[in-house]
């Protein structure tokens, strides 16, 4: 039995203990891998208005020196999970990156330069065709489309029904972004359409092949991070190939499938931080 220092919260499954006592020992081959919205910021209505938790700089400054890297996986671009974040210019955070649209996109703080590929047809095509698909709903009333460069995000968080606005858009804007090679990636009480080919599974895997890893964390609350879950799932199924690592669930209300999979339930971002905050200190205390 692997034991988890008192300092902090123990998994709730072998693996995962397994893979807490791998950062542990060697934190300088380990990768943290954090989602954005939901792990390091609350969600709020207008994702404009998202911020990280006030104390999400100052514990991952405190963590950035200990491991390989910090990496954040969000569906948002790059640069603007940089500036929601205040990741940039922060002293400590050389070592942070930020893959952005599923991994599509990358910020290093090092350079504090953001990589895209160009913009899909297919976004251009969908960016014209939706207020039109929108307004045969009349669930759509309250609904409202982000703008996201190389994807376009419908929400339904301020409908009068939510979750009844959000069934009812699913199918149609499914099939309309398969008539431009698009997919749709949904999310709580958000669908979001892009490109294919990334996803946070695919971003993670070569990220920690690229560092070389010897153990990875990952952190999320959506949807979308069941692919890194996957992937650290596969990772850890490899045996004497593969890495251990540690899922961490932020919050599970509204996404069970990700509670259900993780080895360490946190209730939110508050708690996240914390959790990176203590993991910091047992870092420092056991060099």
């Amino acid at each position: 039995m692997v034991s988890t220092p008192a300092a902090l919260p123990a998994p709730t499954t072998e693996a995962g203990r397994e893979g807490l006592e791998a950062l542990l020992a060697r934190p300088d081959r380990a990768v943290v891998a954090l989602d954005f919205d939901g792990t390091l910021a609350d969600i709020v209505p207008d994702p404009e208005q998202a911020r990280a938790h006030p104390g999400a700089v100052p514990a991952l400054v405190a963590l950035a020196p200990k491991v390989a890297s910090i990496a954040v996986i969000t569906g948002r671009p790059a640069a603007v999970a940089v500036r929601h974040g205040g990741f940039a210019g922060v002293a400590g955070l050389d070592h942070l990156v930020v893959l952005g649209h599923y991994g599509a996109e990358r910020w290093d703080a090092a350079t504090d330069a953001v990589h895209a590929p160009a913009p899909h047809p297919g976004v251009t095509a969908v960016r014209a065709e939706l207020p039109t698909l929108l307004d045969r709903f009349s669930s759509w009333q309250g609904t409202w489309v982000e703008e996201k460069g190389q994807a376009l995000a419908v929400h339904t968080r301020r409908a009068a029904d939510p979750q009844a606005a959000f069934d009812a858009l699913r199918d149609p804007l499914t099939e309309l972004a398969a008539e431009h090679g698009l997919i749709v990636e949904p999310g709580r009480l958000v669908l979001e359409l892009r490109p294919p080919g990334m996803d946070k599974g695919v971003a993670l895997t070569e990220y920690l092949r690229e560092v070389d890893a010897e153990s990875v964390l990952y952190a999320g609350d959506d949807l979308g991070d069941l692919a890194a879950y996957a992937a650290v799932e596969r990772l850890r199924a490899e045996g004497a190939d593969g890495i251990p690592g540690l899922l961490v669930c932020s919050g599970s209300a509204e996404v069970p499938e990700l509670a259900d999979r993780a080895d360490l339930l946190l209730s939110g971002p508050p708690a996240v931080v914390d959790f990176l905050s203590a993991l910091a200190g047992v870092m420092s205390d056991s060099n």
